[in-house]
């Protein structure tokens, strides 16, 4: 009797793990991110936008025509010139009767280079702006390590919404002196994941202000037919997408971010395109991905050879060095600093947000991305993929040798030793 249930364990081990090769990579990634409570919905249309100015000409259009609200979180709004121009557009929509409510990282604000300082913040509340901080930087200053607010979001009238890896900043357009050209993207949604972001915004503006807000006006309820010269999503799905919001929140969601990149690298039965600009990577994401190139998908990674902070980008350095060496194509683009985050698996679904691939993201802030399981939208970013290899070169055991040198390949190992830091 005790063979035959052993035999039957295994038999019944062995159907699981042919049911779960035999599903397709998307429908796998939506059954388990159900199993954490992650909701979706298929009447979206996700719009990419690929630069800083696509991103800031499409929601300064957007936000000029609102009618009713506008809801901005924000890691930091930068003290130049393009975040000038949102106030001042911000400030006339509260003139016609929109009422705008913003919120701003602590820590984001005060660690960028061009803050926005006291006297700035009194002239925006002046205008009948209503603009929070989240977590202001205070002595002993622990708290200010972790924990913080990292997420991009804007709902307008609770109709469309703009989430991805852009803050407010001029660089997204100029680039900077140190880097050259500063690449990210964001994306605009149209459907009833809005309602979702909505949700994580008056959460926070909540947890800041103490107010409950609550308005039939926040909600979206039909399509938004009165925006128009917004970019297009010119797809054949337009409005016909499956999205969902993976939200990370500390002590509720600690772990839904790094636990959707590891069961994405997991079901990957084909392909893997993945671009993250502070790729220090878990124990469990450097296994998956490993595991990923051993079972013959093709993985390919592009990592920027500049980075904007010291240290971090060494340690990524060198997990691409060893994820060539387990089989991986891995490009280093060297045309600017590469902030999108974004992954493509098997050409089935993908997403677009505001998660870094290290331990701050993934174990302390606050964070979001949409998970996007559509193939359109998916082969868009392919293709983008595809032509950031034109200003890359890709890592061999000579190039690697060639680009870094030994003591900049003995930095990258102590680097690695502090990944659980950066």
């Amino acid at each position: 009797m005790k063979h035959i249930k052993q035999i039957i364990i295994a038999l019944l081990i062995l159907w699981v793990n042919l049911t779960a090769h035999a599903q397709s990579s998307d429908s796998l990634i939506v059954a388990q991110l159900r199993s954490k409570g992650i909701t979706f919905s298929h009447d979206n249309s996700i719009t990419l936008l690929t630069n800083g100015q696509r991103k800031f000409d499409d929601m300064f259009s957007a936000i000029q025509q609102a009618k009713s609200t506008v809801h901005l979180e924000y890691f930091n709004f930068r003290n130049d010139s393009i975040t000038r121009k949102l106030i001042s557009i911000l400030g006339q929509k509260v003139k016609e009767g929109v009422k705008v409510r913003a919120l701003f990282d602590g820590f984001g604000n005060s660690s960028n280079n061009m803050p926005l300082k006291e006297k700035h913040i009194k002239a925006i509340r002046e205008m009948g702006i209503e603009i929070k901080e989240f977590n202001p930087v205070k002595f002993p200053w622990i708290d200010d390590i972790f924990n913080r607010d990292h997420r991009k979001i804007v709902i307008i009238d609770g109709k469309i919404a703009y989430t991805g890896g852009m803050n407010v900043a001029d660089y997204y357009i100029k680039g900077t002196e140190v880097v050259g050209g500063w690449y990210d993207m964001h994306c605009r949604i149209d459907g009833s994941e809005v309602n979702t972001l909505q949700k994580i915004f008056l959460k926070m503006w909540k947890k800041v202000t103490h107010q409950n807000i609550h308005s039939t006006e926040f909600w979206r309820a039909k399509k938004a037919d009165y925006f128009q010269g917004l970019r297009p999503d010119t797809t054949a799905t337009a409005y016909h997408k499956m999205v969902g919001i993976i939200n990370r929140e500390p002590h509720i969601s600690n772990d839904i971010i790094r636990y959707f990149y590891v069961n994405a690298i997991n079901d990957a039965k084909d392909s893997i395109k993945l671009i993250n600009p502070y790729f220090t990577l878990s124990h469990k994401l450097i296994k998956a991905i490993k595991n990923a190139a051993k079972r013959g998908v093709k993985v390919q990674i592009m990592l920027s050879t500049k980075s904007d902070v010291p240290l971090t980008p060494d340690c990524g350095f060198y997990n691409a060095h060893k994820f060539m060496k387990a089989g991986c194509e891995v490009y280093m683009f060297t045309k600017g600093f590469h902030h999108t985050k974004i992954i493509m698996v098997d050409g089935k679904f993908c997403t677009v947000g505001s998660a870094n691939l290290n331990s701050r993201s993934l174990r302390w802030d606050y964070e979001e991305n949409a998970v996007i399981i559509d193939k359109n939208t998916t082969k868009e970013l392919d293709t983008l993929f595809e032509n950031y290899k034109k200003d890359s070169f890709l890592l061999t055991p000579k190039s690697w040798k060639e680009w870094r040198t030994p003591s900049q390949r003995h930095l990258g190992w102590w680097a690695h030793l502090l990944a659980p830091f950066l």
